[in-house]
Order: C-alpha cells, then structure tokens, then sequence
C-alpha cells in the first residue's frame, strides 16, 4: 500500500510541474498515465484541470487508490516541461526508479528559470521595439517602444514576487511600462503614440495560456480549454485596464 501510495505521489508531483509550467492538460494526463502503468497500477485514471489534478488506480490486490493535488502557481517555462516529459520516458523505460524520478523531480522543481532576468528583460526590450517597428515601419518609436516593454516586464516580475496577485500584478505591470513609453513620447522620443503602446505590452500578452486554451478545447478538454481561455482574457482585460489608466493622465 505504502509503495503504491508514493508511486501515486510521484505521478502527481510530475503533473503538477507539467501543468505548473505551462503544459497542455492531455500532455500532464497522458504522462501521469504512463508512469502510473509502469509502476504497476492498473486501470488508471487521471483528471487535470488547471488548480487541481486527481489521479486513480487499482492495486494487484484489489484495493483502490486516489489522491488529489492542488495547484496554486502557474508560469511558462517549457524547458522545465521539456525535462519532465523526458524523465517520463526514463522511468516508463526503466532506466530509473521512484526514488531517483522523485529526486530529479525536486531538482528540476527547485531548479531557476532557463534563462536569467536580465536576459529576459533585455529580450523584452528587444521584442518591444521591433513589434512597434513592424507595425509601424517607424525606427525611432523604437527606442521608447523597447524601454517600455522592458519596464513592463521588470515591474511584472517585482510586483508579482511581492504581491502575489497575478492580475493585479499585470495591471500594475502594464501601467508602469505605458508610463514610461508615454513620457518618452511626451518628451520628443517618438511619433506614434499607438505603435509605442503596442510595442510596450507585447512582452505582458498571454501567449501560451491562450494556445493551450485552443488546444485543451480542440481535444476535448472543456473545462480546463475554457479555464485557461478565462485566465488569458482576464490578463488582457488587465493589460488593457493598466494602458488605458496610463493615457488617461497624458490627455489634455
């Protein structure tokens, strides 16, 4: 029972590391699946949703098994999935065991983001400025289009360590890199007022959410497609709420 009973902890650890990271939810099942088959369970059922997985199964001798586990956070970062969906495939194949999957499971948990903030912040500003040039063939509403969209991302990483409110987070997020964007403008730093703000929020859009919402749907994951698409509209409702206050100030 005690072995079964981590095996069913072990699944479930590495599908809320799927689901925590931006994986799609038939992705974190078909994983959980696998590795609960492999360990031995039989007749294996698992349920993903995005704030909680519940997982299933029966014991050689005929006793069920079922646990739950919440998710709370969520973030993107794919390389973390990419290193889950490659330690499933170890343990299906038996190249390791439990304790060694769980093992690399706190690792790969514990472990930092793929690339470091101040690349990410530089890439922000990089994305920032060449949208704004791509929708307005504008070079020099570049330069207040890219420190936008890199202020945008620095304020959405501070507040959401401190705050621990997603929403609120890019809302605070969105305001403070149209300030910045508009005051450039204001000061003689650019032209176009609507491609500076396009080019500020670029790094803020909802991304992934929005494609695993479309993907979770197309397969038939109603509840956990209609979830996320929930999440992603209530991040652009949020952006757009943080510009709008921004420009608010700067009318005459």
């Amino acid at each position: 029972m005690a072995e079964k009973g981590r095996l069913v902890d072990l699944c479930l650890f590495a599908g809320k590391l799927m689901v925590t990271y931006g994986a799609e939810t038939y992705r974190a099942e078909d994983i959980m699946n696998r590795m609960a088959v492999a360990g031995g369970l039989k007749n294996v059922h698992s349920f993903v949703t995005t704030t909680g997985i519940f997982l299933s199964g029966v014991q050689d001798n005929g006793d069920n098994l079922m646990q739950m586990i919440r998710i709370v956070d969520r973030f993107q970062d794919l390389n973390k999935v990419a290193e889950v969906n490659q330690l499933s495939r170890d343990f299906v194949m038996g190249r390791i065991d439990e304790v060694e999957a769980n093992q690399q499971l706190l690792k790969i948990s514990a472990a930092r983001m793929n690339y470091p903030l101040w690349l990410i912040y530089i890439a922000s500003g990089v994305a920032g400025g060449a949208f704004s040039y791509l929708v307005g063939n504008t070079k020099f509403d570049m330069i207040p289009a890219a420190m936008g969209g890199l202020m945008s991302t620095l304020f959405l990483v501070l507040f959401q360590h401190y705050l621990h409110a997603k929403f609120f987070s890019e809302y605070l997020a969105s305001f403070f890199g149209s300030i910045t964007a508009l005051t450039l403008v204001h000061s003689g730093y650019g032209t176009s007022v609507d491609q500076v703000i396009i080019g500020t929020i670029i790094p803020l859009v909802p991304g992934i959410p929005l494609t695993n919402s479309v993907r979770d749907l197309m397969n038939g994951d109603l509840i956990s497609g209609l979830a996320r698409g929930a999440e992603a509209a209530l991040t652009a409702l949020s952006i757009a709420a943080g510009v709008a206050t921004a420009v608010s100030l700067f009318l005459p």
